[in-house]
């Protein structure tokens, strides 16, 4: 399998020691806040301020994260309504430098509201 070619990603990390558990593979949690940080990053660019996640659409893990993974985040809209911005984000890990290989780790839908300065939904500006 290869990263998504010609895409950059929304985000790029190397977990840590401390991001894993007893078994060395990288808690989901710690996965699911990096997807939601890929995610809200595309639609707060889309919304042009600030965004607040309302739903998790889906989550499915399909391999492990392991220390030392680079773990690229690439994120699509789905689609753009009058508050709320949906995005899919994929998930690969970048194993073994040394006998490279990468694996599509988890993919996730979520919905982003954009939020105005009190925190109440505001219109997404019009694309084009």
């Amino acid at each position: 399998m290869k990263i998504p070619e010609g895409k950059l990603p929304a985000l790029r990390v190397v977990p840590m020691p401390a991001d894993s558990n007893q078994n060395g593979d990288i808690f989901g949690g710690w996965i699911m806040a990096q997807v939601d940080v890929a995610g809200g990053t595309v639609a707060g660019r889309l919304a042009r301020g600030r965004v607040a996640t309302v739903a998790v659409n889906s989550f499915v893990f399909k391999q492990p994260v392991q220390i030392g993974d680079v773990v690229s985040f690439y994120a699509d809209v789905v689609r753009i309504g009058n508050t709320s911005v949906t995005v899919n984000v994929e998930v690969y890990a970048e194993r073994r430098p040394h006998d490279p290989e990468v694996v599509k780790v988890t993919e996730a839908t979520l919905t982003y509201v954009a939020i105005d300065a009190k925190g109440r939904p505001r219109p997404v500006p019009k694309q084009g």
